[in-house]
């Protein structure tokens, strides 16, 4: 769960994203939509929060300043068994002899006849 460190009461609007800044003070930056680029972001206040590691600070549903620890490394994964490495011998590689390339026999053109106009 999460905890609340400043009360503020702050009114969210829509289309907007709140966050803490480095400078533990709350912001709020226009959300880009379908078509439109998001603006620049906004100090609304000076909370004053100094940030810890491994939490999360955020601006809650009332409108005042919560942090709740991060959850890190996922889920652990079972280590895979080591192979065991075989050097493998070097072969010299033959080069390759070349191929004769077959000559292509010209056919010769028919010539086609002129039919008689009668």
């Amino acid at each position: 769960m999460a905890q609340k460190i400043v009360k503020l009461g702050l009114k969210r609007e829509k289309n907007h994203l709140y966050y803490i800044g480095k400078d533990g003070n709350v912001w709020a930056a226009p959300m880009a939509r379908a078509g439109k680029k998001g603006g620049k972001a906004k100090k609304l206040t000076d909370a004053g929060v100094k940030k810890e590691k491994g939490f999360l600070y955020f601006l809650d549903k009332n409108g005042d300043v919560a942090k709740a620890t991060m959850s890190r490394g996922g889920k652990k994964r079972k280590k895979a068994a080591k192979k065991k490495v075989v050097k493998k011998k070097v072969v010299k590689k033959k080069k390759a002899a070349k191929k004769k390339v077959a000559k292509k026999k010209v056919a010769k053109k028919k010539v086609a006849k002129k039919k008689k106009k009668r």
